[in-house]
């Protein structure tokens, strides 16, 4: 009689999750890999219908992406001729190269205040979400409560009154007002996800370090924060997608100084409309810092598989 475990998948089992993983895997990266040939084509062929998957492709979209141009009558473009490789591209529509355009100064706006945000949000939600874990806080399910919902709170219900409140304290279109806007946003977040991570963590392994001769403030430094690694990294990255996508605020805060790649990549204009190549090349240098930003997190992410296995 053949031994039969009710814990161990059979190979058909492991045969169907893994197709049913690739097939979703693949599926979930048609639009991903869509924009970044797109940002390949030419305009004629990003708008071809039906939509061309072979093509020549080029480098026009990332060229009218970071630069500025303009149109030239013929006797100057003869008595000029092109410089470099993209102004060779940008020949070919009677124009040239008069500049750098805004998107570089947008893109590090989105780095300053995506990554900033998400610093002060990490920063301040783990000392709030460590003293929520270990100390009596007078009405603490009811400041939960609170702090949780001000995430439930749509964008346009606070939208004029932030907005009042801002134009007043002279920070709209500043850095430092869009990153505090969103670590207000987000410190709801990640007080109550790393509330649960810190749960997580015994007790006794802070009461050994101060019978050990710690501080408090050591304790929590060397004991409770690198065993909440991982959900600090998890915290991390949802509180940076939340700031690096946001658009509603950007809109409505910003205009020029502090104006965020969102509200600037659908404003590229084109021949004849939106130039689709320039706006695919721009949404896929801004997935970049993000997918690197993972990337550099994944061990503490799969770290987070076993964490909370050791018990009281």
């Amino acid at each position: 009689m053949s031994s039969f475990s009710v814990t161990e998948p059979s190979n058909r089992s492991k045969w169907i999750a893994g197709f049913l993983v690739i097939t979703y895997a693949l599926i979930t990266m048609i639009p991903l890999v869509w924009i970044l040939l797109t940002g390949f084509k030419s305009p004629a062929d990003a708008i071809s219908y039906p939509p061309k998957a072979v093509f020549d492709p080029t480098l026009e979209g990332y060229v009218n992406l970071f630069t500025t141009r303009t149109r030239q009558t013929q006797e100057f473009l003869e008595a000029n001729p092109p410089q470099n490789w993209a102004d060779e591209i940008v020949r070919q529509y009677d124009m040239v190269i008069v500049g750098p355009s805004k998107f570089g100064e947008r893109f590090m706006n989105s780095v300053i205040i995506g990554f900033g945000s998400t610093f002060l949000s990490i920063f301040l939600g783990t000392l709030a979400a460590y003293a929520f874990s270990r100390f009596k806080v007078p009405l603490k399910d009811d400041l939960l409560f609170f702090i949780l919902s001000t995430r439930m709170m749509p964008p346009v219900a606070v939208a004029i009154p932030i907005f009042l409140m801002f134009r007043n304290l002279g920070l709209s279109d500043t850095h430092l007002g869009m990153i505090l806007l969103y670590t207000g946003v987000n410190i709801s977040l990640a007080v109550w996800l790393l509330k649960g991570f810190i749960d997580e963590i015994p007790r006794e392994y802070e009461e050994a370090a101060l019978i050990d001769g710690y501080t408090r403030f050591q304790a929590f430094y060397k004991v409770v924060l690198p065993q909440a690694a991982t959900g600090i990294a998890s915290t991390a990255i949802f509180c940076l997608i939340f700031a690096w996508n946001e658009y509603a605020f950007a809109v409505l805060l910003t205009s020029a100084n502090a104006q965020t790649a969102p509200p600037f990549i659908p404003t590229i204009i084109g021949i004849g409309g939106l130039d689709w190549p320039a706006v695919a090349a721009g949404a896929t240098i801004f997935l970049i810092p993000v997918m690197i930003f993972t990337i550099l997190m994944r061990k503490h992410l799969l770290r987070g598989i076993t964490f909370g296995a050791v018990r009281k």
